[in-house]
C-alpha cells in the first residue's frame, strides 16, 4: 500500500513537456507540406526581440525526464507514463539513464528535470551513437549545445531559413565524437533548434523540415 501511494504521490508532482510551437506561421504548400511562411506566430515575438533568448540545437530523440529526490533518482518519466526500471518495453531508457549518471549528466539538484534519450534504438540512431544516452536540457544542452552566433546576424526570415539550409552546424555530433565542425558538417546531423528563454522558460521549436526548401522524409 505504502509503494502505491508513493507512485501516486509521484504522479501527483510531475508535469509534462509543454508542446513546443514554431515561432512562424505553418501554412501547408503546393505540395501539401505544413511549412513554415514569413509571418511571425502570434505571441512568440520574444524569440526576435529579447537578447536573452539563447538558440539551442534540438536533438531528435524521446521525451524523457527524471525524479530527483535527496540527491537519488526516484522516478522516470517518458512524457507522463512512468517508466519502470524492469519495463522490457522501454529498457533502452533506463540503460539511457544509467549511462548519462557514468557521465555525471544526473548529478542534479532535487526537482524534476527534462531531457532527450537518444540511441540506437531511435529514429535510425542519427547521432551514430553506439549506446542510449539521457541528455538534460539544462544541464547539458544550455552548457554545450548553444549557437553563439544567434542574434550576431539579422533576426529576419529570409537570413534564419539560409542558416538552417547551409550553416547549422551539427553540434551535438560534434561533441559527442570529438570531431571538428567540418566534419560534423559532413557527416552528422542536426534537426533544428530550440529558442529559450532562460528567465521565463519560455520555449519555440524551428526544424529544418519545417522549411520549404527541405528535401526529405518531414515530420
Amino acid at each position: 500500500m505504502n509503494d502505491i501511494k508513493k507512485v501516486s504521490n509521484d504522479l501527483d508532482r510531475i508535469s509534462d513537456m509543454p508542446k513546443l510551437e514554431s515561432p512562424f506561421v505553418r501554412e501547408k504548400n503546393e505540395n501539401g507540406d505544413y511549412v513554415v511562411i514569413d509571418e511571425i506566430n502570434e505571441g512568440y515575438e520574444w524569440v526576435f526581440e529579447r537578447d536573452k533568448v539563447i538558440a539551442i540545437e534540438k536533438l531528435h530523440g524521446t521525451n524523457v525526464s527524471v525524479l530527483i529526490e535527496q540527491g537519488n533518482i526516484t522516478a522516470v518519466f517518458n512524457r507522463k507514463n512512468r517508466v519502470p526500471p524492469y519495463s522490457t518495453g522501454k529498457r533502452f531508457i533506463t540503460q539511457a539513464i544509467l549511462n548519462s549518471a557514468d557521465r555525471s549528466y544526473t548529478n542534479l539538484k532535487d526537482g524534476q528535470w527534462f531531457g532527450e534519450v537518444v540511441g540506437p534504438k531511435l529514429h535510425g540512431n542519427p547521432y551514430d551513437l553506439d549506446e542510449h544516452l539521457w541528455i538534460p536540457f539544462q544541464r547539458y544542452s544550455w552548457k554545450h549545445l548553444e549557437y553563439k552566433s544567434w542574434g550576431k546576424y539579422p533576426k529576419d526570415f529570409d537570413t534564419i531559413s539560409r542558416w538552417f539550409k547551409d550553416d547549422l552546424i551539427p553540434l551535438f555530433y560534434s561533441k559527442i565524437h570529438g570531431v571538428g565542425f567540418d566534419e560534423a558538417r559532413e557527416n552528422g546531423f542536426v534537426e533544428g533548434i530550440v529558442f529559450t528563454d532562460p528567465k521565463t522558460m519560455e520555449m519555440a521549436k524551428l526544424r529544418r523540415d519545417m522549411f520549404d526548401w527541405y528535401k526529405g522524409a518531414r515530420h
